[in-house]
């Protein structure tokens, strides 16, 4: 895919959404974190019933570990895999504590060292709690990126290398929120809506849909 349809695949997306956001509810970077640490394997819709109730008592770290590891429980059990995580945020709480004066850092280094924090939920933080041009590069990314032809890639570091490459730089902070809903909505795993699709002409996936 040349450069003139990738500038022009993002110009459609920002005008469809001028301003696109996560679909995760969160006040501060703390909250976004822990919502972050909970979609993992779980859908937005399901970590923000959880959330909603749970940031009602605990929205800082301090509140969290005075919460206790089975007060999380309680909250966060309809989520999957929420034993290891409510291990991760009380670990993480202790080290947002200890280390960063209860606040979330604002480095990569410092976040990817944080108990269930990887490149992709670092990538999330920084660009949406922080402003940073980071891409995180989830499987609606990926998919979309492989099968249009955007950015393709065998790994998830190798489309999030392409994609930090490729996009123009005016598009680079929202890229994640536009390639992640398109994903979600439009370009779906087992049968894409290429006929809804606004970049259609400009998609290069050979088996497109037809209704």
């Amino acid at each position: 895919m040349n450069q003139k349809k990738r500038r022009e695949i993002f110009a459609r997306l920002k005008e469809a959404n001028p301003a696109p956001t996560t679909e995760l509810h969160y006040k501060t970077p703390f909250e976004l974190l822990i919502a972050v640490i909970l979609s993992a394997q779980a859908t937005d819709k399901g970590v923000n019933k959880a959330t909603r109730e749970l940031f009602k008592v605990a929205n800082t770290p301090q509140a969290m570990l005075r919460l206790g590891l089975k007060g999380l429980k309680q909250y966060i059990r309809t989520i999957g895999l929420y034993n290891t995580k409510a291990e991760n945020i009380m670990k993480t709480c202790k080290i947002l504590v200890e280390q960063h004066d209860g606040k979330v850092p604002e480095d990569r280094r410092s976040l990817e060292a944080l108990p269930g924090v990887g490149r992709k939920t670092a990538n999330v933080i920084l660009n949406t709690a922080f402003g940073h041009p980071t891409i995180a590069v989830d499987t609606h990314i990926f998919r979309v990126c492989n099968r249009t032809g955007l950015a393709p890639g065998k790994t998830v570091r190798e489309v999030e290398d392409k994609l930090m490459k490729f996009v123009p730089d005016e598009f680079k902070h929202d890229a994640h929120h536009w390639l992640i809903l398109h994903g979600r909505y439009t370009c779906i795993a087992r049968k894409p809506r290429c006929g809804d699709c606004i970049i259609e002409d400009l998609c290069e996936y050979r088996a497109k849909v037809k209704e």
